[in-house]
């Protein structure tokens, strides 16, 4: 072989950049190098391809995962889940996701095939597959792509006046702890004989709350008001006989310690909680009291609360409502409950206190106020129209002239529902009762003589943007546009729309609740799926839909407070001759049952089941598919986004999230 010569000219001591080769044999390198080179490749590809059919492994692993965890959950729900006129969301939500799904197929078929739109002439199309890509891209750009981007471009401007919304409240809340800023008792408070406090009516409506009964009349029976000026109600519209029973034998034990206590039982349940209150208003020693306050079953009041609430209507005859904030006993229980707690606290701390400063009018929370009993008849009583009753008066106490006020400090205890059948059942009432509201005060609120103003902020803050836009374009911009756009690239969002701003709302909506910083991604999350549900109780209520008068009792476990250890401990000290008769905070209802009936069999409990919600689980998978689709084009925020949130409808979905029911 005749030697190689190797010659390297250098026009930059650092940079070689000409290189000149001599060499009489075509090959530079020896054969057994390129040998090598060529293992190399071979093992590198290899192990690529190894990790390549791993991912699809576990990819293909978890699919069947999740898949048998839908069929178990699908066997062991209970049925008959959507009715009839719930049913259309779920069939357009199916039809969005095997549009997705057909598309991806192309998308992924088109990414593997490289078809590069601008290197094709018309006469290059090859086969049926390939014409039947370009002509949903035509499709998409001329009918798809306007439509999609005029309705998202609608929303995101209702999404931004949302925003200023919220932020505007913010901004009053912190001028509000700024100057410190309350509620003030001008006139002096009650003291001495017990003549100069004024009559005081308290109403407990419940059904079959078995749970919580005890409880609150217990913590009603304590509060700290002269006895002969007060009256408590036990308004029961319950249906089971034992458990009248159990609630007539607590009012009896506290009578007997002289509390001034009466127990009312509907036959008919006509009108729910607002016929209740209505029916219970008509007995005629109600004419004898001044003011009214109402606690739900659950809510468990400080001594105190009447002694916080009722003098800030002395002196101030133009005074309707006091309302209380809540508090919760079991806010940390599961990611449930600390996510309502994120939201309930944002309402009182920001909305409710705001609008009660500024404003002089909020929403009345239905429980935990005091009511002047004169300001309810002027504005017509209790209705059985809509599902929110407590709405529905004080929107027609405020066009009547009568003035709000808001106590952030003075808090009563109360439950969140643990489980997310409750808490969806409860939601689903708060969001279609306050559009059929609407549809019935528009024209009272037009015809009314308040001032412009104040109508407008009715019409448009309080009904429109709070009640009517946010359920909308949250499900419609998150949960629809958002995967479609991935599909639609012509209309995709900004990563501002999806990212940012959210992000910087979910921290105004954490500021009360700065413990719950960590939970701010979950939060975002979940209020998305919890749009669905929102938006589809908003429809209801507008075209006054089957479901928009549904009244369900929101679950209740009955948790222990500082309430019910006080309670316990007086009844310690009460020595009753009928021991039967002892209330114990520490027994449930079924246990005092048992010693009521000792010769009875014990009440079967029906074991419940998780519940499979498939409007949740339908978009999940839209969503994850949509994110299938953004990897194609390299979306970064988008594809997290779509991936996070399709997870967290499906752990909805499933069942996942708060109370567990093996």
């Amino acid at each position: 072989m005749a030697p190689t010569s190797l010659v390297v000219s250098m026009e930059n001591p650092k940079n070689f950049s000409v290189v000149q080769i001599k060499s009489s044999d075509s090959s530079v390198f020896p054969e057994k190098e390129n040998g090598k080179n060529t293992k190399k490749l071979t093992r590198i590809l290899l192990l690529k391809a190894h990790k390549a059919i791993a991912f699809l492994s576990w990819l293909a692993t978890g699919f069947r995962a999740v898949h048998a965890k839908i069929k178990k959950r699908a066997a062991l729900s209970d049925k008959g889940e959507e009715p009839q006129n719930r049913g259309r969301l779920l069939r357009v939500i199916r039809a969005f996701l095997a549009i997705s799904m057909a598309a991806l197929v192309l998308e992924i078929i088109a990414h593997l095939k490289n078809w590069n739109l601008s290197m094709i002439q018309p006469l290059e199309v090859q086969g049926l597959l390939h014409w039947s890509y370009l002509a949903w891209l035509s499709f998409r750009a001329d009918y798809i792509a306007p439509v999609v981007i005029l309705l998202s471009k609608f929303c995101i401007v209702l999404f931004l006046i949302q925003s200023l919304d919220r932020l505007i409240l913010c901004i009053g809340c912190f001028w509000i702890k700024l100057k410190n800023i309350k509620p003030t008792i001008e006139a002096e408070p009650y003291t001495g004989d017990s003549s100069s406090y004024p009559m005081v009516l308290v109403q407990i409506p419940m059904c079959n709350e078995r749970e919580v009964y005890a409880q609150s009349i217990a913590a009603a029976c304590q509060l700290d008001w002269p006895r002969d000026r007060v009256l408590i109600q036990v308004l029961d519209d319950s249906n089971e006989e034992s458990l009248q029973v159990l609630i007539r034998n607590e009012v009896s034990f506290w009578n007997q310690k002289g509390v001034n206590i009466i127990y009312r039982h509907r036959f008919d349940r006509t009108g729910y909680k607002a016929g209740n209150l209505k029916s219970a208003m008509t007995c005629d020693y109600v004419k004898d009291y001044e003011f009214v306050a109402i606690l739900d079953a659950d809510f468990q009041p400080s001594p105190d609360f009447l002694k916080q609430t009722v003098p800030h209507f002395k002196g101030n005859p133009e005074l309707g409502l006091v309302q209380a904030r809540w508090s919760f006993v079991n806010k940390d229980e599961n990611l449930l409950t600390r996510l309502q707690n994120i939201n309930l606290c944002f309402h009182f701390e920001v909305e409710q206190q705001v609008n009660g400063v500024f404003l002089n009018f909020f929403g009345f929370n239905g429980t935990a106020g005091v009511w002047r009993i004169k300001a309810l008849e002027d504005s017509g009583g209790w209705l059985e129209r809509t599902t929110v009753e407590d709405m529905d008066i004080a929107v027609r106490a405020h066009l009547n002239g009568w003035k709000f006020i808001f106590l952030n400090d003075v808090k009563v205890l109360c439950e969140l529902p643990e489980s997310h059948e409750a808490y969806k059942k409860q939601q689903h009432r708060w969001h279609s009762g306050p559009m059929q509201l609407f549809r019935l005060c528009l024209p009272s609120i037009i015809t009314s003589k308040i001032s412009i103003w104040k109508k407008a902020n009715l019409i448009f803050l309080f009904f429109l943007l709070r009640k009517l836009i946010l359920p909308f374009y949250s499900f419609t911009l998150f949960c629809i546009i958002l995967p479609l756009t991935m599909f639609v690239p012509e209309a995709e969002l900004p990563i501002w729309v999806i990212c940012y701003i959210p992000i910087f709302m979910s921290l105004l909506n954490i500021l009360p609740t700065p413990q719950y910083f960590p939970f701010l991604v979950p939060y975002l999350l979940f209020e998305n799926t919890m749009s669905v549900t929102k938006f589809n109780a908003m429809i209801s209520g507008i075209f006054q839909l089957e479901s928009a008068y549904e009244w369900v009792v929101t679950k209740k476990t009955g948790r222990l407070s500082e309430c019910d250890l006080v309670s316990m401990a007086a009844d310690m000290e009460f020595k009753s001759s009928n021991q039967l008769l002892h209330r114990r905070a520490s027994e449930s209802g079924l246990e005092l049952l048992k010693k009521l009936k000792e010769h009875e069999e014990a009440p079967v409990i029906k074991k419940k089941r998780n519940r499979l919600y498939r409007k949740e689980i339908g978009l999940a998978f839209l969503l994850l598919t949509a994110s299938a689709r953004s990897l194609l084009s390299a979306h970064g925020v988008h594809f997290y986004f779509l991936l996070f949130q399709g997870l967290s409808f499906l752990v909805v979905g499933l069942d996942l999230i708060g109370e567990q029911v093996n």
